[in-house]
């Protein structure tokens, strides 16, 4: 199969799909992969080593889509790359389609077969290929929201950890899954009080368990999520509901009421985001205010991290880039259940069940295009 990985040109994006290693990955098994030139190049991973690992340097991302089978990316693909695709080549990636029509609709007319990262499941639950940058955005959000407390960028002028005699920050964390827990880690870690709040009490028990009392667990509700909200110094939205919208959990009245000078990160904005206020932002311009409040919401937070964050991703993604290659995308998905959960789109059919609802599309389960 010939493999293409382009340069991700999303703003402030320097991830690559496919490093150097997982390029000899693919070529030790007879596939040819297309790389476009300098494509790793702002991470540290030239051209020079690309080739070392039997790929060949393209000159531009159309040779690389016009001469593929499979596109291998990071981000969702931009309105210009959705022009490129066609009928039938295989698109993996992160997608991220529920709140985002306009690329949906794209992929829909391009017929090719659309995999996303994030709704690939795991054979002990879980999203595994959204997990590595789940865990790294949990971290990043901790370090976002500590600079943006500073007065200078915006906030109160409060240091997350204090120092003796003065009260640190108050951090509530909403969702208690790898961002909410990797946050909380990183809140713990650097002095923090910090109040997490889950749906799960298993999940709040494993918590307790772990980090005693140097944390608070709460059941999430509406009574709850308020007071938290309205009590804190940083709040991080880390809730997710597999391929669907986010919920939102925090109100537009709720954010009116908290502390002047308070940040929120939301996590969760690649899929809508969970505060009612929330809209995307890029690193170029990453915050904004509401009432005062600060609004951090980079949609690609682990891109500020690319280099970790593209070994991470990586290590993940590439045993499914290996079976959809040796076994092209019919046979992988048949083959591996948890492969077929990716399928977003295909053949123009919206073949996520949470995607079609929430855009309005017929659904069409991924075994009737298998047959």
């Amino acid at each position: 199969m010939q493999i293409g990985c382009p340069k991700e040109i999303k703003n402030h994006e320097y991830r690559v799909g496919l490093t150097p290693a997982s390029v000899r990955e693919l070529t030790s098994r007879g596939h040819r992969v297309l790389v476009q030139t300098q494509a790793g190049a702002a991470i540290g991973l030239s051209d020079e080593q690309y080739v070392a690992a039997g790929a060949q340097i393209a000159p531009d991302a159309a040779t690389v889509f016009a001469q593929s089978d499979m596109i291998v990316k990071v981000k969702e693909p931009q309105p210009q790359e959705c022009a490129m695709l066609r009928d039938g080549q295989i698109l993996y990636t992160y997608l991220h389609l529920a709140p985002d029509p306009e690329q949906t609709a794209a992929l829909v007319k391009s017929g090719a077969i659309c995999i996303a990262y994030e709704t690939i499941t795991g054979p002990g639950g879980g999203l595994p290929l959204l997990a590595p940058m789940s865990e790294v955005a949990g971290r990043m959000s901790i370090q976002a929201g500590a600079a943006h407390l500073e007065k200078s960028k915006g906030g109160m002028g409060v240091l997350l950890g204090g120092v003796p005699g003065v009260a640190p920050a108050h951090v509530t964390v909403i969702g208690a899954g790898v961002v909410g827990t990797h946050a909380l880690q990183m809140a713990v870690g650097l002095g923090a009080r910090v109040t997490v709040l889950d749906k799960s009490v298993d999940r709040l028990r494993q918590l307790d368990l772990v980090f005693g009392n140097r944390i608070t667990t709460l059941y999430s509700n509406a009574q709850s999520v308020e007071e938290s909200v309205l009590a804190a110094d940083l709040v991080i939205g880390g809730v997710l509901i597999p391929g669907a919208a986010a919920p939102k959990l925090v109100t537009r009245d709720m954010v009116s009421r908290m502390k002047k000078g308070a940040v929120v990160v939301d996590v969760a904005i690649d899929q809508g985001g969970c505060f009612e206020t929330s809209h995307a932002t890029t690193h170029a311009e990453p915050t904004y205010l509401v009432d005062g409040v600060v609004h951090y919401c980079v949609a690609n937070m682990p891109g500020a991290v690319a280099r970790t964050s593209t070994f991470a991703l990586n290590n993940a993604t590439i045993g499914h880039a290996v079976a959809l290659a040796d076994k092209g995308w019919r046979q992988a998905l048949k083959d591996n259940a948890h492969l077929k959960a990716g399928l977003n789109v295909a053949q123009g059919q919206v073949t996520y069940e949470a995607v079609a609802r929430d855009l309005g599309y017929d659904y069409v389960a991924a075994d009737a295009l298998l047959a």
